[in-house]
């Protein structure tokens, strides 16, 4: 039963290090706009090279050197702020459950079952945050020409190249 508890609090202290690593960039946002307006921080990478950037609002901050149209920035625009829209409510949802997890654990004993059980939800949360992640992600990137597509892998690996060497790290 100790070895069951234990497991318990350290995935839920594991899950808790991922969010808070997650939420800090979109924070930190550097304007001060925090996670409504940077929705798109990610520390992990997107299959065709974008991960771990805003990118709607990246190109959108680089409409000129990317070459959008009025267009184009309109549906990127559109496709921000739906994203924003939809996952607002799950990351509320989030906190909430997080914090019934947390309340549930400090019980003793602790009821492993609606633990477990809230646990699963969260997961849920995460799971559909994740998807309108991906979908938000594949909806810009269709607005995009395959050139302006790689201008903003190189603007984004740039910038990135460009952090790290802020922060002391090689490439």
């Amino acid at each position: 039963m100790n070895k069951v508890k234990a497991l318990i609090i350290g995935s839920t202290a594991i899950a808790f290090s991922m969010v808070a690593i997650v939420s800090a960039p979109m924070a930190a946002a550097p304007d001060g706009s925090g996670p409504t307006k940077r929705p798109f921080a990610h520390n992990g990478q997107r299959p065709g090279g974008f991960g771990g950037a805003p990118l709607i609002s990246i190109a959108l901050k680089h409409k000129t050197d990317l070459n959008l149209s009025a267009d184009q920035i309109g549906n990127l625009e559109k496709v921000r702020a739906h994203y924003q829209s939809q996952v607002s409510p799950l990351h509320q949802q989030l906190q909430s459950s997080e914090k019934e997890i947390r309340t549930l654990l400090q019980q003793t004993p602790a009821s492993l079952i609606q633990v477990k059980t809230k646990i699963q939800e969260t997961e849920k949360l995460r799971s559909e945050l994740r998807y309108l992640h991906i979908e938000a992600l594949e909806n810009g990137k269709s607005v995009l020409t395959q050139a302006q597509r790689e201008q903003l892998r190189t603007i984004v690996r740039t910038q990135h190249e460009q952090m790290r060497a802020r922060h002391g790290q090689p490439s």
